[in-house]
């Protein structure tokens, strides 16, 4: 399976809540620029997994609304905080799909990608806001089995 990993754009810095923070009009427009280069690249995940926060739903269904077919589910475990540990538990009953994208949080997608992909020091991940990233799970979901595609910010798309 290939792994997407896609951080949330940029949302507002205050609201009534963490949760609740909703994308700012250049978060909008980079989760729509996500959303384009998935289509004009051919990525087309089967499946798109969000945390159910806010900021993170709404790049979600941006991008959802460019391709065709990838069904959204909200995941309440990628909720701020995801253990990588426990995503890679739950992202196993998604391998039989070809391509799944993960939407959600930073440090916890820097660290799932970095466990996936072997790396010691999991702080040397920086995973920016609306960036994507995809990981070759063929071999497994699990520590050291991934092999990293692609890492990139959403200025060069």
């Amino acid at each position: 399976m290939l792994l997407y990993l896609l951080r949330h754009a940029e949302a507002e810095a205050l609201a009534k809540s963490d949760r609740l923070r909703q994308l700012t009009p250049k978060g909008e427009q980079q989760a729509a620029k996500v959303g384009k280069f998935c289509l004009k690249h051919g990525i087309e995940p089967t499946v798109i997994l969000t945390s159910p926060v806010v900021r993170a739903r709404q790049t979600a269904d941006r991008v959802a609304k460019s391709l065709t077919g990838a069904e959204m589910i909200e995941a309440a475990w990628a909720a701020c905080g995801m253990d990588a540990f426990r995503a890679m538990e739950e992202l196993a009953a998604y391998h039989e799909f070809p391509a799944v994208m993960l939407v959600g949080h930073q440090p916890d997608l820097g660290f799932l990608a970095a466990t996936l992909l072997g790396m010691e020091n999991m702080q040397n991940l920086r995973v920016r806001k609306a960036l994507l990233a995809s990981i070759d799970t063929a071999a497994g979901l699990k520590a050291g089995a991934g092999k990293l595609q692609f890492f990139l910010p959403v200025r060069l798309m």
